[in-house]
């Protein structure tokens, strides 16, 4: 049985509907990148350019995006059974592939693992399910409160209705929110210019 405090925090969620993150966020693309039987997502940083990638697992083989631009960097469609998916390893790596070649890249899924929940300015992603098994992925600039209406401090911006959430969360830099489901990844991105010193 729940509580009377937990009926009203389920309502509060339920109440949001889905809506565009505020500026500074940015859609990469106009819609989700279709990755099917995606299993885990990581991030990395480019040598050359800065931007944040994102490298997807997935059970055809493994990709590296731009995160800025949403292009597809690398396919690596046929990689070493021995390391093609996180959980052989300890620290859920997988090896990078393109330009991070030679670097494990720690991958956040199915098989567990994490991506940075709080930027260095304090943005903060929360994943809820106020109706199990659909989550919704809650980003917010109060630090993870979500006090009053949805919209204000808060935003419900993606809602995992038709594929099961894998990973939400943010690049280390803090420019980058990615939300990756069984089915696709969502990207969205900030200039460096808005993040505070």
């Amino acid at each position: 049985m729940i509580t009377e405090y937990q009926q009203r925090l389920r309502a509060h969620y339920l109440a949001a509907p889905v809506m565009a993150a505020p500026a500074p966020w940015q859609p990469v693309l106009d819609r989700g990148t279709p990755v099917g039987g995606l299993l885990g997502i990581g991030f990395a940083v480019h040598p050359d350019t800065g931007h944040d990638l994102v490298m997807v697992v997935s059970h055809d083989g493994h990709g590296l995006f731009d995160a800025i631009t949403g292009e597809k960097i690398a396919r690596d469609r046929d990689p070493d059974p021995a390391t093609s998916t996180p959980d052989a390893h300890a620290d859920l790596t997988c090896p990078g592939l393109g330009p991070v070649a030679g670097t494990g890249i720690r991958i956040a899924g199915l098989f567990g693992g994490g991506l940075h929940r709080i930027t260095p300015d304090g943005w903060t992603v929360d994943v809820v399910s106020p109706d199990w098994p659909h989550d919704r992925v809650i980003l917010s600039a109060d630090g993870g409160a979500n006090r009053g209406a949805a919209g204000g401090t808060w935003w419900h911006v993606f809602h995992s209705e038709y594929s099961e959430l894998r990973a939400a969360g943010f690049s280390p830099t803090g420019l980058t929110l990615a939300v990756a489901t069984s089915s696709d990844l969502t990207l969205r991105t900030r200039p460096p210019s808005s993040v505070e010193d």
